[in-house]
């Protein structure tokens, strides 16, 4: 038995994709339930989409800095899909903001950077105010948010 260009005749097959389509998550289009076509993006067994909700993550962490100084490296921020593929279709922005704020620092720079191939590179933020044990928020609408590890800004 074929089904959707798929030889089914192994049991297992056979029954996971009987009763998928029972809870009608053979939906036929572009993206599908279980890779096989809808407009559900689902998961896909057996494909290469993860569709799914999408993850911010931290790939370069903010470090140890000066007030008033920018942090270097640049903080660079990664959209993911739900199989953790970085998501280069993703064109929200992404937001960082001061998620814990030890001593009433404020965040300056440029705090939204639309993702260029699912990375938002942050190149020119600073806080204003030495403290220990800070920590940035990364937001983005249609994706979950992260929380950077925690650092340092030092007094000039």
């Amino acid at each position: 038995m074929r089904l959707f260009g798929m030889d089914v005749r192994h049991t297992r097959w056979s029954l996971l994709l009987s009763f998928a389509c029972a809870l009608s998550a053979c939906d036929i289009g572009p993206g599908g339930p279980l890779g096989l076509g809808g407009n559900n993006p689902g998961i896909a067994i057996g494909g290469t989409g993860g569709g799914g909700a999408r993850v911010l993550s931290f790939a370069v962490q903010p470090s140890t800095a000066t007030a008033g100084n920018i942090i270097t490296p640049p903080i660079q921020v990664v959209v993911s899909d739900s199989l953790g593929n970085v998501d280069s279709t993703f064109t929200a922005a992404i937001t960082i903001t001061i998620g814990v704020n030890p001593v009433g620092g404020n965040l300056s720079g440029t705090t939204s950077v639309a993702p260029v191939n699912g990375v938002a590179q942050f190149g020119d933020l600073s806080i204003d105010k030495a403290g220990t044990g800070y920590v940035l928020g990364a937001s983005a609408s249609g994706a979950t948010g992260a929380s950077s590890n925690s650092f340092n800004i030092l007094a000039p």
